[in-house]
């Protein structure tokens, strides 16, 4: 088993709650939203961003409205809605359940 596959997994794991995280401090396009995670180094490829938008977009998590560009056609923005908001809510109660549920089983390994 190569940690390498193992450490993308866990990222794929919890990309959907750090996108709608994203989304959720301010309408977005798709590109920043990858600038970010990559600073976050949850490195992602637009190829696995836009499946993702789409499939919360239909889930009714996101909206999207057109912008304006100044240099070439109108932009994609999104935006949560408040189901989308109120799913990302149940989504950090859920990881702050999940993180503590590991810190305690993992705790006697790392002292």
């Amino acid at each position: 088993m190569k940690l390498e596959n193992t450490k993308a997994q866990m990222r794929k794991g919890v990309l959907e709650m750090c996108v709608l995280s994203i989304i959720s401090e301010e309408a977005v396009y798709p590109s920043d939203i990858i600038k970010k995670l990559k600073q976050a180094e949850l490195i992602v490829v637009e190829g696995t961003l836009y499946p993702l938008l789409t499939r919360l977009k239909n889930a009714s998590l996101l909206s999207y409205h057109w912008k304006e560009s100044k240099s070439g056609p109108p932009r994609k923005y999104y935006e949560i809605t408040d189901t989308g908001q109120d799913f990302l809510n149940e989504l950090y109660l859920t990881w702050d359940r999940l993180v503590g549920a590991v810190s305690q089983s993992t705790k006697k390994i790392h002292q």
